[in-house]
């Protein structure tokens, strides 16, 4: 076997409560449709030919070294509180240290159930696959902080959602897979040792100058603070920020129901599942803080001083909204060209984006037509436009150099949402070349690309996205 992954495991280690050991379930007929040579290159992975890396990324062949299991978790979905989650259709094959001396997770979505999958048939469908692949892969161009796209296969088998529809697995690459929910499952079950060993590990893998529980929880809030800002600033919608999908390393995780705004408005909301707006575009902020709290009751239940810690927990969590402004300030400041805000410029920035969601202005193409001629014309009224940017061309003439600092914060193009449909709908069909494009146009988002204009176009009535879908 020349195709090889240099594993270097250390959650398999964990006691046998953490995980269930689990093999993957063999596929029918795998095809490797993608593979991201980049990444496999900075994760030391020498690649092999195409069938035999197919075999390996369906979860077919399990590679030496890599040591398969499904992760426990719980977690509350919508507020209300899981018990027991866990993967039910990942299952993570190990770990690697990469050239940039980062240990990261490498798993399989969609290779089949396991003790964890409640019913489900531990599955994946090939639109959920190449969506995650797509979107994941441009927000590490955008410069957030994700999970990355390492592979997609197809099956060659069909799983049945409302209809029969084509198989699929991705391998997804992660720094961990670790959650709050993670957290939660043992402090819930009074499992205190449980509790300890894990918060002992996430702070030697993520954060080891951290200093006990409640230095975890403060490195939690400070990378997620400026995750949350981060996807604000491109007008992302993660569509399922319970609390099994919020990331102790501060990436982002589990694209599911996700979308980008094309129109802006604060209350936007595209997964099908989120029916009273919970995690709004607008709420994002909000539910990260209270995701953090059920952080911290979490690790509260190991210290003894349980009053102390209660008190200090408190006063971290509360210092959360203040330090998302802060960084939500700094990306919007940037957005309009300021590079050192003050507490006037957030006056200006809302300003701007009440303009925008009364005149339905595009998020993307207003910010990055800033300073030119076109970006009145995203407002219905231009006039309410121009009124704002008098005032702004005053306060950033105090700038050294503006229409840099902008460049470099607003993209010009996203994973807008029809044209992801419309990537499916051609990969369904067999033909890939629109996923090609889409991804490869993506890798640079920054940049003009003029042979590409036509992926900045917002949609057009008939191709409006109204709704997004989970995969499971």
């Amino acid at each position: 076997m020349t195709f090889a992954i240099p594993f270097d495991n250390s959650y398999a280690r964990l006691p046998a409560g953490f995980f269930s050991a689990q093999v993957p379930d063999p596929v029918r007929a795998p095809r490797l449709v993608a593979f991201n040579t980049d990444l496999a290159r900075l994760l030391g992975i020498t690649p092999g030919d195409l069938p035999e890396m197919a075999q390996v990324f369906a979860g077919n062949t399990v590679p030496q070294g890599a040591e398969p299991l499904a992760q426990l978790y719980s977690g509350h979905q919508f507020g209300n509180y899981n018990p027991q989650l866990g993967d039910g259709r990942a299952i993570l094959l190990g770990e690697v240290l990469g050239s940039d001396g980062i240990r990261r997770d490498i798993q399989l979505k969609g290779a089949g159930r396991t003790p964890y999958s409640r019913g489900g048939d531990g599955r994946a469908w090939l639109g959920p696959v190449l969506r995650e692949y797509v979107v994941s892969e441009a927000m590490a161009a955008l410069g957030i902080p994700t999970t990355r796209a390492l592979a997609a296969v197809e099956t060659g088998e069909t799983v049945r959602r409302e209809q029969a529809l084509p198989g699929a697995v991705l391998t997804r690459v992660a720094q961990s897979h670790l959650r709050v929910g993670t957290f939660q499952v043992f402090a819930a079950r009074g499992e205190i040792g449980h509790l300890k060993r894990l918060t002992d590990y996430a702070i030697a893998r993520h954060y080891p100058d951290a200093d006990g529980p409640m230095g975890l929880l403060t490195a939690v809030r400070d990378a997620q603070a400026r995750l949350i800002a981060r996807w604000m600033g491109v007008g992302f919608i993660h569509g399922v920020m319970n609390t099994d999908n919020s990331s102790i390393s501060g990436e982002t995780i589990d694209y599911g129901p996700c979308a980008f705004m094309d129109t802006y408005h604060p209350d936007t909301v595209y997964s099908s599942i989120d029916r009273y707006g919970r995690y709004a575009y607008s709420n994002q902020p909000d539910i990260a803080v209270w995701n953090l709290a059920q952080l911290a009751t979490a690790l509260i239940q190991q210290v003894e001083d349980k009053e102390a810690a209660v008190e200090e927990a408190t006063a971290i969590v509360h210092a959360m909204p203040a330090l998302l402004e802060r960084e939500w300030l700094g990306v919007f400041a940037a957005k309009i060209g300021i590079d050192r805000p003050g507490e006037a410029d957030k006056t200006l920035v809302t300003d701007l984006l009440t303009r925008m969601a009364r005149e339905r202005a595009d998020f993307t193409n207003t910010f990055r037509a800033l300073g030119g001629p076109r970006a009145r014309d995203q407002f219905t009224d231009p006039t309410a436009y121009d009124s704002w940017a008098t005032e702004w061309q005053q306060r950033v003439g105090q700038e050294a150099a503006p229409d840099a600092v902008m460049r470099t914060a607003n993209p010009a193009f996203i994973p807008r949402n029809h044209r992801v449909e419309q990537m499916i709908a051609s990969a369904v069909n067999g033909d890939y070349a629109t996923f090609q494009r889409l991804h490869t146009v993506l890798s640079r988002p920054y940049e003009d690309q003029l042979d590409h204009i036509d992926l900045t176009r917002p949609p057009a009535e008939n191709e409006v996205v109204q709704a997004t879908f989970c995969g499971t």
